[in-house]
């Protein structure tokens, strides 16, 4: 079992330095990632990472809006959030601070 995982770690880290855009869809779209854009990953990003977190922005919120929280969720214990830096109790908490209903992953 230990060896498939390491298998998934690799393909999946090698997939992504592909940086072919299709290989990052999880929902199979255009729309980014979990029917978010890239722009509003984007805006999102200093909400989530980082020593000093700023509140998310209003196109953040807006971008958090569309997004399909289940597909999120999907991410919620991966190590790939903290490869790009991404402090996932952070990331939980963006609804909230952005008004909008807690997803229950």
């Amino acid at each position: 079992m230990e060896a498939y995982k390491k298998l998934v770690l690799v393909s999946l880290l090698l997939a992504l330095s592909i940086g072919s855009e299709t290989i990052m869809l999880a929902n199979g779209d255009n729309q980014g990632l979990c029917h978010m854009t890239k722009e509003g990953l984007k805006a999102c990003q200093p909400s989530v990472s980082g020593q000093n977190p700023v509140p998310p922005s209003a196109l953040c919120c807006s971008a958090l809006s569309n997004a399909d929280f289940q597909c999120l969720c999907i991410f919620k214990n991966s190590n790939l959030l903290n490869f790009y830096g991404i402090n996932s109790t952070l990331a939980m908490e963006l609804p909230a601070k952005c008004n909008q209903a807690q997803p229950h992953c």
